[in-house]
């Protein structure tokens, strides 16, 4: 039999030939075995994999019999999906996000239709689309800005009041439908959208959004504002206006004064030649303050992200409120759903504007450089991407207690008293993720430099947590950890002997240049048609007794290898093979359980 993984290959290549292609007999796909052996290989190193649902089903326990009962439940269309287990996670600004936890099954079946439904769609999804896909990220998505927006004279920024939370069930099916004519596959989308969730062991029914924290949510997501995407693209194709004349006429008059100087500066001599260079040069440098674009063309440019969107618009102020106007009727007739009119902003591209955690202007920047014997305004009308310091760094330094204030209001380093029960290298690694996390995400920006001063600040508030650990004065902590090379960090001991981990450096994070989001792609890069655990189960044999003549193999799952003692046979398998997963008999995995 051909692997599902070469047919989902052929089918993405065939939509990409043809993006109006309708697909038929998808549902057939979610009744194959090495899928399932793909998605399991997907989720079970996830930290979420061993986090119970509504029941105790996780990652643990997963065998070929049960991929058989999933697959005869969707065979006979009898499979239901569990409401999710609700709970809640702080948001930076203190509100709390409400966050779905699926069962383990649940989400086995939601990898292998997201597969599915990716190979279809990955295609035709637009360039300017870059949340939660293969190859793109909140990086690619500034980069496609930086590159697309030179020049703009406005900013919309595009706000959807709970854009998720709001998606019309019913839009979402017949959107879907347009491209898959598959009833089945439909149905079984339908009842995950339908399958509600509990909070306070109280069921909940679900009236529209996508299933909370499901695994298919983001791409069902992308394939709702598609829709958005398309309308944005025809009425920037209706609104395009190529530029009457290429430059303006006052920027012309002038340069053709300049340009009538060179004549008269070669045919003379003496201090008269030197007196019409002086002209040229004062003429020149009335020339460069002048601006050369006519601004007489009109178009649109636009880049989304998720929900977060925003349009670059060569045209007037009025042109933006028809712009805001046509979009805030299309959200609410076709996507019903609500464009927030207080948070979509109308911004003159001079002046800040907000997108993905970065500040986005467009620069008047009249200084000019030599390239060779020419002079240009390089920095004018370039996209201008900074790191929003006293809204995003600074406030995250007071959230995490890192800073403290006096009553003058100045800022000095602090003792993170969270952190003093953890170990020198769990400290210093805690810090240096955070430090890594922020400057990489900032990586793009121009003021890039400027973040500086918080990794002097982290740096510092790392040495008084050591310090206030040990009991000691911040020098005698800097002595303790110094390496005799004028650097200091955290010593441990490997197989291979001491190292140090060393405070992580702003110059280390400006080289990052990893900018997508790692999005596992097997549905369409395909090297073999089973996977290692799909072998390890079906030639079985138990790896803890060694018996092949079991009725039934199962893989037992822990959270983390670290988190194993070794004190068991069992334990001190896994920890040598360095595997989360073991392949057991039933009886055997049932005495583990029972320890």
């Amino acid at each position: 039999m051909k692997p599902t993984t070469e047919i989902l290959a052929n089918m993405n290549r065939n939509s990409n030939k043809n993006k109006n292609e309708v697909f038929t007999r998808l549902y057939r796909y979610m009744l194959r075995p090495d899928l399932y052996y793909i998605a399991y290989e997907k989720l079970y190193p996830n930290n979420g994999a061993a986090t119970e649902g509504v029941n105790d089903d996780t990652a643990d326990g997963f065998s070929v019999e049960k991929i058989n009962k999933i697959i005869e439940a969707l065979r006979n269309e009898t499979y239901i999906p569990h409401p999710v287990r609700r709970t809640y996670r702080k948001k930076p600004n203190g509100k709390m996000r409400p966050l779905g936890i699926p069962t383990f099954t649940d989400k086995l079946v939601q990898e292998v239709l997201r597969m599915i439904l990716e190979s279809v769609y990955e295609p035709v999804f637009v360039k300017q689309s870059h949340g939660f896909r293969p190859g793109k990220s909140c990086h690619t998505a500034l980069k496609d800005l930086k590159g697309n927006f030179i020049g703009a004279r406005w900013l919309v920024e595009g706000d959807i009041k709970g854009c998720f939370d709001n998606i019309n069930h019913k839009k979402l099916v017949e959107i879907i439908g347009k491209k898959i004519k598959d009833a089945r596959l439909i149905k079984l989308i339908w009842k995950f959208l339908k399958a509600g969730y509990m909070e306070d062991w109280k069921y909940h029914s679900t009236y529209s959004g996508t299933p909370q924290g499901g695994i298919i949510s983001p791409l069902l997501a992308n394939i709702y504002l598609h829709e958005l995407d398309e309308f944005v693209i025809q009425m920037a194709e209706k609104f395009y206006m190529p530029p009457k004349q290429k430059c303006n006429t006052e920027y012309n008059v002038m340069a053709s004064r300049v340009a009538r100087m060179n004549p008269k500066i070669n045919s003379s001599e003496g201090s008269e030649r030197e007196m019409l260079i002086e002209q040229k040069k004062e003429l020149r440098k009335k020339l460069l303050k002048i601006p050369c674009k006519s601004q007489t063309d009109k178009r649109i440019v636009y880049v989304r992200y998720a929900d977060d969107f925003l349009m670059g618009v060569n045209g007037s102020k009025e042109d933006c409120e028809q712009i805001k106007k046509k979009l805030t009727e299309f959200i609410s007739t076709v996507l019903k759903m609500e464009l927030s009119q207080e948070k979509t902003l109308i911004t003159h591209s001079s002046e800040k504007a907000r997108f993905l955690g970065y500040d986005v202007s467009v620069r008047r920047n009249g200084a000019a450089r030599k390239h060779g014997s020419l002079t240009s305004r390089t920095l004018s009308q370039k996209v201008e991407l900074k790191v929003p310091l006293n809204d995003k760094i600074t406030k995250f330094l007071f959230l995490k207690n890192i800073v403290k204030q006096d009553k003058r209001g100045n800022i000095y380093p602090n003792v993170r008293k969270e952190l003093l029960h953890c170990s020198d290298l769990e400290i210093i690694s805690a810090y240096n993720a955070e430090v890594r996390g922020i400057c990489n995400y900032y990586s793009l920006a121009c003021n890039i430099n400027d973040l500086g001063y918080f990794t002097y600040l982290m740096e510092y508030s790392c040495l008084k947590t050591f310090a206030h650990k040990y009991k000691c004065s911040l020098p005698k902590i800097i002595t303790k950890f110094k390496d005799g090379k004028g650097q200091w960090g955290v010593p441990y001991e490997t197989k291979q002997g001491k190292k140090r981990s060393y405070f992580v450096k702003l110059s280390d994070c400006r080289k990052s240049i990893v900018f997508s989001d790692n999005i596992n792609n097997s549905a369409v890069m395909y090297k073999s048609s089973r996977t290692t655990l799909e072998k390890r189960l079906k030639a079985c044999v138990c790896e803890l007794c060694g018996t092949t003549t079991a009725e039934h193999y199962e893989i037992h799952h822990v959270h983390k290898v670290k988190d194993l003692k070794g004190k068991e046979y069992w334990e001190q398998i896994m920890i040598a093979k360095k595997r989360k997963t073991i392949i057991l008999c039933r009886e055997c995995h049932i005495k583990i359980h029972n320890q």
